[in-house]
């Protein structure tokens, strides 16, 4: 396995290591040990599993009192794959990273507990499993708008399909109070 950090430092790209031949591939995802010399050194304790349409956003979510960190994958077409640092002490606040993640490259993202966490499909659908290192909590659900000019993520599609919830997020500095420190 490959772990390359972002320019984001916690935010590390994973690239498995392929073993295929004429009946198809093996590659292994999820190694603690590999993780834990890679950087990742964590316990994940949920995986969710999402399908979406073509041009699809979801985000940019976080959780306040249960931070998640996630280990995200694209297993059906292609996604671009979003983190931004949303720890009010950190010098990187404000900042994102992103990734293609898809089933033809099979890389992984790595996010950090601390960074709001937003995805868009690029290709006619989209198959999306993520582990996380805490459960869940819809009380503790946020989100910080996707098109929030002070972080001006670089989406690869232009007008994207959103859940109500999150074409009315607030912005990155109307919701200090309900950030990570």
């Amino acid at each position: 396995m490959i772990f390359r950090e972002t320019q984001l430092p916690g935010v590390i790209e994973i690239e498995p290591e392929l073993f295929g031949d004429a009946r198809g591939f093996f590659m292994e995802v999820y190694q603690r040990e590999k993780y834990r010399a890679g950087g990742i050194d964590v316990e994940f304790v949920q995986e969710n599993h999402s399908r979406s349409a073509l041009r699809v956003l979801r985000g940019l979510h976080y959780q306040l009192r249960h931070p998640q960190g996630k280990l995200v994958r694209a297993v059906v077409g292609e996604i671009f794959d979003v983190a931004v640092d949303i720890r009010r002490s950190s010098p990187h606040f404000g900042e994102w990273a992103g990734a293609v993640l898809s089933a033809e490259n099979r890389r992984l993202l790595y996010i950090p507990p601390g960074f709001a966490h937003g995805f868009c499909v690029t290709s006619d659908m989209a198959e999306v499993v993520y582990q996380c290192t805490d459960y869940y909590d819809p009380e503790d659900d946020r989100g910080i708008l996707w098109s929030d000019p002070q972080i001006d993520v670089h989406w690869p599609i232009t007008e994207p399909l959103l859940s109500r919830k999150d074409r009315h997020h607030p912005l990155l500095g109307s919701a200090t109070e309900q950030l990570p420190e």
